[in-house]
């Protein structure tokens, strides 16, 4: 398979053939649109971690177990029930309507990320460069949006 150029590539159905260069712009556009919303809701994540998701008691007992670690050593027959109880302390701030967000949330990144890689599989030069350049803007704009958050984000 190798790239190509033509304005009447089909995206996502048959009934989503672009038939003139200005529906085909068109397209383009709206793949810069999705892949800008990509990485908006990558940038946001962090931001509803930190305020909405967060486990609060298990945030509490991660500086207790923060300050504990570095005030004493490990044992080695001791690093299983450690471990067990970092695990048993996460679970015990396990909210259910912050976990079906979360996993909303996930589903709604993952299912357009899938449908930014399916218009890149159509090997269309513009669509693909227009899935980069939306990835790219959305970066430039919103990049910087939760740089400060200690939270883990792409």
């Amino acid at each position: 398979m190798t790239f190509f150029e033509a304005f009447q590539t089909p995206l996502y159905s048959d009934a989503w053939t672009p038939t003139s260069p200005g529906q085909y712009a068109g397209t383009c556009i709206f793949l810069i649109v999705l892949g800008s919303i990509l990485r908006l809701l990558l940038a946001l994540k962090p931001v509803l971690e930190d305020r909405f998701w967060r486990n609060y008691p298990a945030y509490e007992s991660d500086k207790q177990a923060l300050a504990s670690h570095h005030a004493e050593s490990i044992e080695p027959g001791q690093a299983g029930s450690v471990i067990r109880r970092d695990i048993v302390g996460r679970w015990k701030g396990w909210r259910a309507g912050a976990a079906a967000a979360r996993a909303t949330y996930e589903v709604i990144v993952g299912g357009i990320g899938y449908l930014l890689m399916l218009a890149v599989m159509t090997m269309n030069v513009g669509y693909f460069l227009s899935v980069l350049s939306g990835v790219w803007l959305g970066t430039f704009l919103l990049g910087g949006l939760a740089g400060g958050s200690p939270t883990i984000h792409c």
